[in-house]
Order: C-alpha cells, then sequence, then structure tokens
C-alpha cells in the first residue's frame, strides 16, 4: 500500500513537470522495478493528474470487500467442517455466506488443512496422531522388513 502510494507521488510529481506518459512510465520503472504500477494503471493515474485530481488516495468504495476472513468466518467454517470432513469448499461457502476463494483461503491458509482425497486432514499431525502412527508401524519392528519390500511397474 505504501509503495503505491508513493509511486502514485511520483506520477503525479512527473505529470506537474509536463513529463510525457512514456517518460512517467520509464522511470516509474526505473525506480520501483519489479514493484512498479502496471502500465495501465500509471496511465489511469496520470490522466487523473492532468485532469485535476489532487489526492493520491483511491477514493472509497461501496461493499463489503473481495475477500472476508475474519475470527467469526473462520469459526463458522471450522463448525462446518469438523461436523462432515467430506464438505466441499462451495458447501462451505454457502453455509457461511462468503466467496468459494475465501472459504479456501480460510481452510488451507487460517485452519492449516489441506484436500486428501474427499476429505480435509491437518497439514501437521498432532502429537496423539504421530504416537499412533508410531503404534501402528511398531507391527514391523523387524529391521529388515523395509528390505522384503518389492516395488516395480508396468514393464
Amino acid at each position: 500500500m505504501t509503495e503505491r502510494l508513493e509511486q502514485c507521488y511520483c506520477i503525479k510529481f512527473c505529470q506537474k513537470l509536463d513529463d510525457s506518459q512514456v517518460e512517467t512510465m520509464r522511470k516509474i520503472q526505473t525506480a520501483f522495478g519489479d514493484d512498479a504500477m502496471g502500465i495501465t494503471h500509471i496511465k489511469e493515474w496520470y490522466n487523473l493528474f492532468k485532469d485535476g485530481r489532487t489526492r493520491v488516495e483511491s477514493e472509497p468504495r461501496s461493499g463489503r470487500p473481495s475477500t472476508w476472513r475474519n475470527d467469526q468466518a473462520i469459526a463458522k467454517a471450522n463448525a462446518v467442517m469438523m461436523r462432515n470432513r467430506r464438505v466441499t469448499i462451495r458447501e462451505i461457502a454457502e453455509e457461511v455466506y462468503i466467496s468459494i476463494f475465501s472459504a479456501h483461503s480460510i481452510l488451507t491458509e487460517d485452519l492449516a488443512m489441506k484436500r486428501v482425497a474427499a476429505k480435509f486432514v491437518p497439514k501437521l499431525l498432532t502429537a496423539e496422531q504421530k504416537q499412533l502412527l508410531t503404534g501402528h508401524a511398531g507391527l514391523h519392528s523387524d529391521p529388515d522388513f523395509m528390505n522384503t519390500i518389492i516395488t516395480g511397474d508396468e514393464s
């Protein structure tokens, strides 16, 4: 956000000095490199300043933001998923009244879940789950057991 404001100030400055759009774009891209605004945005801001705009901040927009991830939505999504591990992202989104993208983000980023087959499972195992797995692995405590496994392909 700060870099975008800095670039808007630079565009405004270049426009006040009567630099052309091309010169302004070149200067912004030179100064900011990979973090520079896209050419279309630079042209839009240049034209806004040329038409008399003085503020560099974006105008306030109506409606809710495109992503809707808050503690309440995260808790609801978690409750829906815990009731039924085979629930789809679309079903979670509909029940929590959020977008499919937001539901996916909540599951993968906030709840650290990943999709395995048709079920959501935690990305990291708990200590209890690890103990359970090592208990099952104890069935094959023979050190030569791994040497007896044969793998192959179609040939």
